[in-house]
């Protein structure tokens, strides 16, 4: 009897031990260094975002995230190798909307699928400004729509690519009103950007921090943000929604994602010391001096933006027989 309960009393002991070890290993994320790919060359957005978000997390968890740039495909490279990626939460990746709400749709053979990836957090969105030249008899988005009914297919915008947010944006505006336009491609913003300021192309949908300079300088006048609510920084200019296209909405967004399969745990990790970091002023000044507006939110909300974009680009590139350049 003796011995029994001695068994007894050791393994009632030992009880709260065993219970207590799978909380000891989940707490143990991350024990080594963390692969943070970027599917596009340095000095873009969303290699600023990977470094300043990675030395968060580095100062955060106590490990070096440690920032690999994958360039090539539009960024399809990377992107595969994020999904391609063992789910153990040692190798992330910065996926731009394009990448997994516009590229499922665009390409006809494309390496992964939406599906391979998890949602972490939703980084930063950048706005985007329907701009015409200044001298484009239009000073509202009533008045471009008009001038594109008048003379159908002479009114014509740039983009810096074929299957970009900005020729998405254009057809979709195209789709709503019924307009004929013409899309001049360039490799680039900066060359689509230069041929509207210099006369060349009608107009273009770029992001506020590179249109705004020329909007200030009188070269481009702005015309509606194409975003469901007005932004900080041109608080006067209306939304395209609100001058007569309801629910136009065209934001490039860049988010934090994983390889799908990668422990529920481990995300929800991730998530919290990003919005634990996005909070924080000197983070939110750095983004918005890159043009970027500070995201946040759980992986659910950015499973929920990924499945709306995917519908809504999704049907623009059928209806408007998009491809590929």
């Amino acid at each position: 009897m003796l011995i029994h309960r001695r068994l007894a009393l050791s393994l009632l002991t030992a009880l709260p031990l065993s219970f207590a070890l799978p909380a000891a290993h989940a707490q143990a994320y991350p024990s080594k260094p963390v692969r943070v790919i970027v599917p596009f060359a340095p000095g873009g957005p969303a290699d600023v975002l990977a470094r300043v978000s990675g030395q968060e997390l580095s100062d955060a968890l106590g490990q070096p995230f440690v920032v690999e740039n994958k360039v090539g495909a539009a960024g399809n490279i990377g992107v595969d190798q994020i999904a391609k990626a063992t789910p153990d939460g040692y190798t992330v990746g910065i996926v731009p909307v394009g990448n997994v709400a516009v590229n499922p749709s665009l390409f006809a053979a494309l390496p992964y699928k939406a599906s391979e990836l998890a949602p972490v957090a939703m980084l930063a969105t950048v706005e985007n400004v329907l701009v015409v030249n200044a001298d484009v008899p239009a000073k509202s988005l009533k008045e471009v729509l008009a001038l594109a009914k008048q003379k159908p297919g002479t009114l014509s915008y740039a983009s810096p690519g074929a299957g970009s947010q900005a020729h998405l944006a254009g057809e979709l505006m195209a789709l709503e009103a019924n307009l004929q336009m013409i899309h001049v491609p360039y490799k680039g913003i900066g060359p689509a950007l230069n041929d509207v300021v210099g006369g060349q192309v009608s107009m273009m949908f770029g992001a506020m921090s590179a249109v705004l300079p020329h909007v200030k300088s009188g070269k481009l006048r702005a015309i509606g943000v194409a975003s469901l609510k007005r932004s900080a920084t041109m608080p006067e200019l209306p939304t395209i929604a609100e001058q007569g296209l309801p629910n136009f909405e065209a934001v490039s967004w860049y988010a934090l994602m994983a390889p799908a399969g990668t422990p529920p745990a481990v995300v929800d990790r991730l998530n919290a010391e990003v919005a634990r970091s996005l909070a924080k002023p000197a983070i939110r000044e750095k983004f918005e001096a890159q043009g970027l507006e500070p995201g946040g939110g759980k992986p659910q909300a950015l499973a929920e933006s990924i499945r709306i974009e995917t519908a809504r680009w999704g049907d623009v590139i059928r209806k408007q027989n998009i491809k590929p350049d």
